[in-house]
This record gives structure tokens, C-alpha cells and sequence, in this order.
């Protein structure tokens, strides 16, 4: 299946202003808003740092495509893909097996995409630390995805933790967590979690000025979280 085409949106100023953020932040700002928060679990496995961009989803199935090989997975959607994009993976068969590889890192990583998230295992992890490319993963194995796992879909809405992913989302991910922004919540996220992101940069200034920090973390800082950022 081809990849449903992006909404059109300001992207650019969006995935910019999402990169001053981490994942905490944006964590704090979705339980705000009732939206689903960070996911836990999905370890940054080559690189440390924090990776942001639009998401290009695929889907992983149990068994092998009918009638042959066909297209290796992933492989669309890299070729699909825009500088700067993440693509996601739903590997959830159970089946102890690689949703992405080495040479799916390589091939990447020369089209400009930022990284890799994989809801289920990746192998490979040493060859793509020596890139330098990103991958979060839920494992990591060294088993091949070959006569194991297959791509049934792109471009569709998959499963990763307990949110429901959309291509064309937004997502940020570090070591604490990966967060995943809707297209229609994007603005009210960021401007919920840069009103709490200045205002824990506030106390922390604060508490290095030597000040005990059970007077800065008390009732406000409950409050600045449940209130609002603005409050």
C-alpha cells in the first residue's frame, strides 16, 4: 500500500520549535491536554541524542509475502521518505525477530531520514552506532526478519506502545521516552509544553542559586502542572 499523502501544514516551523523540546516537556504537556503521553521502553539503541520529524509508518506481520519475496521491508517508505523524516515500525507477532537492519540503516541514512522507531526488535545496532544513525527500538536481536516477518502495509495507522500512530504525525524521541504529536494537536502541545519547559528552566535556575528546593518544588510545581502553563 502506498503512503497516504501528508496533510499540508507548516511543518518546518513545527518540527523546529518540537526540537527545543524534550520528550519530559512534551510528556508533561499531552497529560495536560488528555492527549496519550510519552511512551516508555523504546531505548535509543545506536546513538544518544534527541531525533524529531514527521513519521512515515509501516506495518510488520508474522510469515512471508504471498507469491514471492517481493519488496524487502521498509523499503517503500525510505524511498518515499523526505530528508528529516522518522519512519515507525509496528513489529508486534511476538516473534523474536529484526523489523529493520543494517543495510536498511545505510540506505537511510543517504536519503536524509533522521531515524528509526521500532515497536518490536532491530539487529544490526553496531554497524548503525558506526553511521551514526538512530535507532529506538524495543529489542534488539540478531535474527533475520527473512521467512519470519513481513511488510503487509505503509503509509497506515499503526500501533506503537498503546498510541495509535498516524503517518504524517509528529514525533520526538530521547532517552526518557517517545512522545507522538497528531497533526491537529501539534500547536496546543507546543504551546502547553514550551509554557512548562520555561517555567521548570525558571526553578532549576533557581535552585542553583542554592535555594532548598522543597520551597521550589511544592504546592507550585504540583500546580504548574495540573493547572496549566500559563496559570
Amino acid at each position: 500500500m502506498m503512503p497516504k499523502e501528508r496533510n499540508v501544514v507548516d511543518s518546518k516551523a513545527i518540527i523546529k520549535r518540537l526540537r527545543r523540546l524534550d520528550a519530559c516537556a512534551l510528556s508533561d504537556a499531552a497529560d495536560q491536554l488528555g492527549l496519550p503521553s510519552a511512551i516508555s521502553g523504546l531505548l535509543p539503541r545506536t546513538v544518544k541524542g534527541r531525533i524529531c520529524g514527521q513519521v512515515l509508518t509501516v506495518q510488520l506481520a508474522a510469515g512471508s509475502a504471498s507469491g514471492g519475496p517481493g519488496r524487502h521491508l521498509c523499503t517503500s517508505s525510505i524511498e518515499a521518505a523526505n530528508p528529516g523524516d522518522i519512519i515507525v515500525i509496528e513489529q508486534r507477532t511476538g516473534i523474536d525477530a529484526a523489523g529493520w537492519g543494517g543495510m536498511l540503516s545505510n540506505a537511510a541514512k543517504l536519503r536524509g531520514i533522521r531515524g528509526v522507531i521500532v515497536e518490536g526488535p532491530a539487529r544490526d545496532i553496531d554497524e548503525a552506532a558506526e553511521i551514526n544513525f538512530p535507532i529506538f527500538a524495543r529489542a534488539m536481536t540478531a535474527r533475520t526478519a527473512r521467512g519470519r516477518i513481513y511488510e503487509i502495509a505503509n503509509g497506515v495507522t499503526v500501533q506503537i506502545g498503546d498510541v495509535s500512530v498516524v503517518q504524517g504525525d509528529y514525533v520526538v524521541a530521547d532517552a526518557s521516552g517517545v512522545v507522538f504529536i497528531a497533526q491537529d494537536k501539534a500547536e496546543a502541545m507546543l504551546e502547553t509544553a514550551e509554557g512548562l519547559a520555561a517555567k521548570e528552566g525558571a526553578m532549576t535556575k533557581d535552585i542553583l542559586t542554592g535555594r532548598p528546593i522543597s520551597q521550589i518544588m511544592g504546592a507550585k510545581y504540583e500546580t504548574m502542572l495540573t493547572q496549566g502553563a500559563r496559570s
